[in-house]
């Protein structure tokens, strides 16, 4: 049997579509005339192979239960319809969910059913044609095949017998009727399933009278469905047990689209555009999949990357092929235009170029895309804001699209092109097909931020050119190191990049929730500002030789220690702004990056208490002043506010810079960089004439001493994760790269070989092996083998930093960029992207092998 989902009513499509983007999904449907076709023998009633594939499917999917609920006694339905184990199977009408519920009646009712049993037997007996169905908590009494007045008959005499009983419930149906000593109905067993599964929403579809009573509890998103004519309280209708199949089908392959996405792109593949206010993340065939607005940590405008084509997009195709027929084909390559952040994807005769301009105001993002060539070419614009939880509408006008229903208004400037606008229900999408000329660009210009349809002061050419030497004219100041010289200079533009010029914040990585497990859950919001990670990534690009991002972050933390008590009271990340982050939550209605969840927004280490962020602050203003040759008085300020905070709680445990959700620690990191906050806080008074506090130096040694006594494990022959245990963690390595104790010490060379042994992948390191409380696993962290290159380098193993590094440059993207993690059995990058830690650690370790 051929399944053509055209087949359907095309509102009952749509329907379908949008539940199967439900975040938890019931699917439950009757057994006889719904998924079997009715037949004379109800013994020989098999349901269609199509619907029982379907239904298989459906059920070994996440997040979707599917369900059989009939009048059928459930051993029956089970011999009957031989649906594997996963599909729950409920008989009787909602009486049985399993095999033994028949010991569960009480006496009294037990008393009842063999009473009930007796006298419809002595109803029955002689009439040729009827047939009962004994059940463990009911008796069903089957017409079908006897004669009319036969059935009558028989009916009238139940009636008016045993149906009146106390105690019994009656259900007719479609030529069988069925008393039972129970109180129950197809209604409470779709509730009850509901209940136990969490579902968000159900469907059910059915043929019987029965099935009413299941329409009947159908609410919100739910579906009801009924097979053939009657009156019914379901919505929607259709014919034949085939079409039930084709329901199925259909769902099942939009519900796996949905939750496993559309053949996600590689993370490493993903190719960042940036202006310094926001960024935009694009496939390797030109697909806008990822964009915020009106800021990289607002809300999403489009979220393919993480939902899919429904999630939104703005995607540029050719449309090869003849007679307009649609034919796919792969670019022939992306590449960044040298030394900017202006992105071309080309085809055979198809060139998109795509750049986030420069000189626009505040709160405002001109996403501008060039289409040039001589080949028809498909364009889809999606817009789908608040992660495609505010429904849009697109007009057409003259000189382009405006999209309604935004808070943030927004257009698509595109003069000329053509518009075929459609709707999913919810949200429109505007399609166009353009016969293109070489040399004769089209140009788009999504304008996030205003309501502006009017043409440019400035040409096209004249706004990408100004894009590109806003870049290119920066990178002209920087001194790059000679080892892999060309990487280098992209991974310091992609740090340029996170930075947001307009607040001095520092974003950790450019998006949330990609998987640092495929299908897992540690899926986290990286998109803000962390006091370490930016100060790190400041002073990374410090080393370059600009500096301007570094006091731009330094005086964005001032603003933030303006606004707190005192400053052991920061919080280990903040907005963009320097703002407190709002609760972590969840979208729901995001199926995540190749079916990675859940989608995170917000993130609850904002809570923690990790007290090694006030030294990666004081290293950052050492290596500013080591830069300018002098030190600013509000950045002295801030090195006294440093050192003040670890003071004050330099001797608590905390969450470490892992971030674990468990029970705080005293983490042997935390502790080394408390001694960094107080060492280079003493360094800098005496190279600069700043006053040194009295209890500094005494405690930068009480620090040391309390390191060295209580993180060194002689069992374990290392400094291990915290005093408590005997685990270890990458970031322990920082006793010898810090300085605290000396790179040629025997405790940090065995150190670095009990890392090396015990959390080394090949081309990767990872951060720690212990249990942290969460399930699944991880990959490795590029900046863990980047600190293991220093530390092999450090104790004289330059080879094997040689090797580590070049295993890293070799996990980069086509285009140069690092996510957080790699997956070295998988050979994939995992984790958000691109990544702050991954580049600016892969810049040191080129640093310090031109050397």
């Amino acid at each position: 049997m051929a399944l053509t989902a055209e087949a359907l009513p095309a509102e009952l499509r749509r329907v379908l579509v949008q539940l199967a983007r439900t975040p938890r999904l019931l699917v439950a449907s009757d057994y006889d005339g719904t998924l079997a076709p009715i037949v004379a023998d109800p013994t020989q009633a098999r349901p269609l192979p199509e619907s029982v594939h379907a239904l298989r499917s459906l059920a070994s999917l996440p997040s979707t239960t599917a369900a059989v609920i009939s009048g059928r006694a459930l051993r029956d339905l089970a011999t009957l319809s031989r649906l594997p184990a996963e599909v729950y199977l409920v008989g009787s009408h909602g009486s049985e969910f399993d095999v033994g519920f028949v010991h569960q009646m009480d006496a009294e009712a037990t008393r009842l059913r063999t009473r009930l049993q007796v006298a419809v037997q002595e109803i029955v007996a002689g009439k040729q044609g009827v047939t009962l169905e004994a059940k463990p908590a009911s008796v069903a009494v089957h017409v079908r095949r006897t004669e009319p007045d036969v059935a009558e008959e028989v009916l009238t005499a139940l009636r008016e017998g045993p149906a009146s009983w106390d105690g019994v419930q009656v259900t007719d149906g479609k030529a069988v009727v069925e008393l039972a000593v129970v109180q129950t109905d197809k209604g409470n067993a779709l509730d009850a399933l509901r209940h136990q599964v969490s579902a968000t929403a159900a469907i059910f579809l059915g043929d019987d009278v029965t099935d009413e009573k299941a329409f009947a509890r159908l609410h919100g998103p739910d579906i009801g469905i009924k097979v053939g004519e009657g009156d019914t309280l379901a919505t929607y209708r259709v014919t034949e047990t085939e079409d039930v199949a084709t329901v199925l089908a259909l769902l099942t392959e939009e519900r796996r689209t949905w939750l496993y996405g559309e053949q996600a792109p590689p993370i490493e593949r993903l190719t960042m555009l940036s202006n310094e206010r926001n960024i935009a993340l694009v496939t390797p065939d030109a697909k806008v999949t990822w964009m915020c607005h009106p800021a990289a940590d607002s809300a999403a405008l489009f979220a393919d990357l993480l939902g899919g084509t429904s999630a939104g997009h703005f995607s540029i195709r050719p449309k090869y092929g003849t007679n307009g027929t649609q034919r796919s084909t792969l670019p022939l390559g992306q590449r960044y235009v040298p030394n900017t952040m202006t992105v071309e994807t080309r085809w055979s005769r198809l060139l998109v170029t795509d750049y986030l301009a420069h000189g626009t105001e505040q709160h405002r993002t001109d996403l501008v895309r060039v289409i040039d060539g001589g080949t028809r070419t498909e364009v889809e614009f999606a817009p789908r804001p608040e992660f495609g939880q505010v429904a849009v509408r697109l007009t057409p006008e003259p000189n382009g699209l405006r999209i309604l229903g935004t808070a943030e208004p927004m257009v698509l400037y595109s003069p000329g092109v053509q518009w075929e606008i459609s709707s999913d229900g919810m949200h429109e999408s505007a399609r166009a097909e353009l016969d293109l000329t070489e040399g004769q660009p089209v140009v788009l210009e999504l304008r996030c931020g205003t309501e502006d349809l009017e043409a440019s002061d400035r040409t096209e050419e004249e706004r990408r050119d100004e894009a590109g030497r806003y870049w290119a004219d920066w990178m002209k100041t920087l001194t790059l190191p000679e080892v892999e010289s060309e990487l280098v200079a992209r991974s310091a533009l992609t740090l340029r990049g996170l930075v947001n010029h307009d607040t001095g914040g520092i974003m950790a990585a450019g998006t949330t929730s990609l998987p640092e497990e495929i299908g897992g859950v540690r899926n986290w919001d990286y998109r803000y500002c962390w006091l370490r990670d930016g100060a790190m990534t400041a002073q990374s690009l410090v080393t370059v030789g600009s500096t301007a991002e570094a006091e731009a972050f330094l005086d964005w933390l001032h603003r933030v220690v303006d606004t707190i008590p005192g400053p052991e009271r920061l919080r280990p990340l903040y907005t963009l702004h320097g703002t407190g982050l709002g609760p972590e939550a969840v979208i729901d209605s995001l199926p995540g990056y190749a079916g990675s969840r859940p989608v995170r927004v917000g993130n609850l280490a904002d809570q923690q208490v990790q007290l090694d962020v006030f030294g990666p602050v004081v290293e950052l203003i050492t290596h500013l002043a080591q830069a300018t040759g002098g030190i600013r008085d509000a950045d002295w300020q801030l090195v006294s506010a440093m050192a003040e905070a670890v003071a004050r709680r330099w001797f608590e445990p905390d969450h470490g810079i892992w971030e674990e959700r468990d029970q705080p620690r005293h983490h042997v990191y935390s502790k080394v960089m408390c001694w960094v906050t107080l060492d280079r806080a003493v360094k800098l008074a005496e190279a600069y004439g700043r006053r040194v506090e009295p209890g500094w130096p005494e405690l930068r040694d009480q620090i040391s001493e309390d390191v060295l006594k209580n993180g060194w494990h002689p069992d374990v022959q290392a400094f291990t994760t915290a005093y408590e245990g005997s685990d270890l963690d990458a970031a322990s390595l920082h006793v010898g790269l810090s300085g605290l104790i000396d790179p040629s010490d025997d405790r940090f060379h065995a150190t670095v070989t009990a890392i090396e042994a015990e959390l080394r992948s090949g081309s990767t390191v990872y951060r720690y092996r212990r249990d942290d409380g969460l399930p699944g696993d991880e990959g490795g962290f590029h900046l863990c083998a980047a600190w293991l290159i220093e530390a092999y380098l450090l104790i004289g193993r330059r080879t094997e930093a040689e090797e580590l590094f070049q295993q890293i440059v070799d996990t980069a993207g086509p285009t140069g960029l690092l996510s957080e993690e790699y997956d070295p059995i998988a050979e994939r990058s995992l984790g958000n992207h691109p990544q702050a830690y991954s580049h600016l650690g892969l810049i040191r370790c080129a640093q310090l092998l031109s050397t």
